[in-house]
């Protein structure tokens, strides 16, 4: 039967009405939208300008005009005349933040690891060094990469440490054991100075501006391939110094989420001359932990720090041959596993039942002088030549070269290990005393403002109790280092809305959300910064203390109070705080207030009210 032509029309219009019922149900729904994050203070002038702009301008054209000239008179105006803006924004940021319902985390779902660490980018660069090239990176302190032999990582062994790897306590929860790691692991694994000053990454920017426009830095980063294109050039002069240790430090040593180099790293990199004398060691854990810490908070998909490390620490320190005995190890470790090794210890611990199968060995005898000596050959640094009984020279003439050469040479000894090398040591040297004035005469804590100077010869213990002992930035996303004082105005300007001000005597009311581990406190009559830390305790409730920081020397404390309620139920603890130059790892030997889950808010919040005392302003008795 042939269908007539009203039949056909009919058939058309069904399938229309089809299409566009299927268009409706695609269409989606509108996102609900929350609480509205308070504006800057930038947006409340530029709404209080654009109104009367626009009221004396009728002949403007429009809203484009009046943002601009805005923008010209905010850029204009100093300190003093932006303070009514900042101080409202501040305003309703607090308000925001005791007032906003916590949001539940994301669940993270992800089996795949992503990670920007990748040695054999490095590895390829490394093989087209010219000789002079290498050289200069020795003369930095970097000499144990050009040893490089893994290509690779193991994703798999990366991703199971991951999941056993402790931030806060800075551990590898592996074999039953809890195995810490410290920077001298980092000097044992990949061959980088455990000791040092610490590396900052933090400063005015208007310091690394011209740098900034030489790597043509954008807010994303630094290119990864406008260094290699800069390495390939043969020439091994400043810049390319810098443009190395960037190099390494993105793609191998210290590697974000991203892409491309971070250019905070600029910061420490405008001195070339000074590289060696960092302690790139604890800048690799920090960064490692930093990394891992923001990865499990949802805050990034891939994860960032030196996984290589990870990878073979755990080769090094798991024995999978079940022998008590330890094999003889090279130092660094990085130049004992190449792609050959690492394959065939991978099949092995599949054959034993895949990570974890083996036992914990002990490479504590690997440290000392046969590490520091093997990085010393490999960066072509001078050691410290000393002569004892025990170790001197076969003869009598080989023992006058010896001292000859002591003679003619550079003495290199930390400043830290001055008063043991002296009692220890016989040196062999001119004049002793000039070398103990050179090195020991000023405090290690000059360059965070203190002209005091050490007499090491007598055990002054000046250093021990100094008050400008470095403090670090409590937020995991800075690395910023420097007395009290300094840190206290670093804050106030880098962070204001990441933290609470307060006044000492007048209670606050603080809402912590249920993933919020601590919460930065800062005074506004002095601006010194507190830690108001949570600590989780499964199945019974959040323990909650309050520390200062500042030198774990100094002799000030401050009374604070502490209250939680729930309807007539009240919990309250009135202690004084016990002062850290950071944030505190792990659960500090202190009083704290532990709260039952039941006093939690509907969103799992924890609602408090936090008092601080002045500590010239009290006289109370706590005990």
């Amino acid at each position: 039967m042939v269908p007539s032509e009203a039949d056909a029309a009919l058939v058309k219009k069904n399938a229309e009405e089809h299409a566009l019922d299927g268009k409706r149900k695609k269409k989606k729904k509108k996102k609900q939208v929350g609480t509205t994050r308070p504006a800057c203070s930038w947006v409340y002038f530029s709404r209080e300008f654009i109104k009367e702009y626009s009221a004396s301008h009728p002949e403007s054209s429009g809203l484009k005009a009046a943002t601009k000239a805005a923008s010209h008179a905010w850029k204009s105006m100093s300190h003093e005349e932006k303070a009514k803006y900042t101080r409202h924004a501040r305003e309703v940021w607090d308000d925001y933040l005791s007032t906003a319902p916590a949001r539940a985390p994301k669940p993270r779902k992800q089996t795949k690891l992503v990670t920007r660490c990748s040695p054999g980018r490095l590895f390829n660069v490394l093989q087209r060094l010219t000789t002079d090239q290498r050289a200069a990176v020795r003369s930095m302190g970097f000499g144990s990469l050009l040893v490089l032999r893994c290509r690779t990582l193991r994703r798999s062994l990366c991703l199971w440490l991951l999941e056993r790897f402790n931030t806060t306590r800075r551990s590898l929860d592996i074999c039953g054991e809890c195995i810490p790691l410290s920077p001298r692991d980092v000097e044992f694994v990949m061959g980088l100075a455990a000791c040092g000053k610490d590396v900052v990454n933090s400063g005015p920017d208007d310091l690394i501006a011209n740098l900034r426009h030489s790597y043509n830095a954008t807010n994303h980063g630094i290119s990864v391939r406008l260094l290699e294109e800069r390495l390939a050039v043969p020439e091994a002069g400043e810049d390319f110094k810098r443009s190395f240790v960037l190099y390494a430090l993105g793609t191998l040593l210290s590697p974000t989420a991203r892409l491309d180099v971070s250019p905070s790293f600029l910061h420490f990199l405008t001195n070339m001359d000074v590289i060696h004398q960092y302690n790139w060691g604890k800048f690799l854990l920090d960064r490692l932990v930093r990394e891992v810490s923001r990865y499990r908070q949802g805050k990034q998909r891939a994860v960032g720090g030196c996984l290589l490390f990870l990878q073979l620490f755990y080769y090094e320190s798991i024995s999978i041959e079940g022998s008590s005995a330890l094999a003889p190890t090279v130092v660094p470790c990085l130049s004992s596993w190449g792609e050959e090794e690492i394959t065939e210890r991978e099949k092995r611990e599949k054959e034993l039942g895949g990570y974890g199968s083996g036992k914990v060995i002990c490479k504590e005898g690997c440290f000392g002088m046969e590490s520091a000596e093997h990085r010393g050959q490999l960066d072509g640094l001078p050691l410290c030549k000393t002569s004892t009984g025990e170790h001197g020279p076969a003869s009598e003439q080989d023992r006058d070269e010896a001292n000859e050469e002591q003679l003619n040479g550079d003495i290199a000894i930390d400043e830290v290990d001055m008063p043991n090398f002296l009692e220890s040591q016989s040196v062999v040297c001119g004049d002793i005393e000039s070398v103990v004035d050179s090195v020991g005469s000023v405090c290690r804590n000059r360059e965070y403002g203190c002209n005091e100077t050490v007499d090491y010869t007598k055990n002054n213990d000046h250093e021990e109790t100094c008050m400008y002992a470095p403090c670090s930035c409590p937020l995991l996303s800075c690395n910023f280092v420097g007395s009290s004082e300094q840190l206290s105005l670093h804050f106030s300007s880098k962070h204001w809305d990441s933290g609470r001000r307060f006044r000492y005597n007048n209670p606050l009311s603080i809402s912590l959300r249920i993933d919020e581990e601590f919460l930065v406190l800062q005074a506004e009559e002095d601006g010194v910064l507190f830690l108001l830390i949570k600590c989780v305790i499964e199945n019974i409730g959040n323990t909650v203390m309050i520390t200062c920081i500042s030198p774990s020397s100094s002799k000030v404390k401050y009374l604070y109070d502490l209250v939680a309620g729930r309807g007539i139920s009240c919990l309250r603890l009135k202690s004084l705080t016990e002062n850290f130059p950071g944030l505190v790892e792990g659960f500090p030997p202190m009083d704290f207030l532990l709260i039952p889950s039941r006093f939690l808010g509907s969103f799992g919040e924890l609602n408090l009210e936090v008092c601080i005392w002045n500590s010239t302003e009290f006289s109370l008795d706590c005990s």
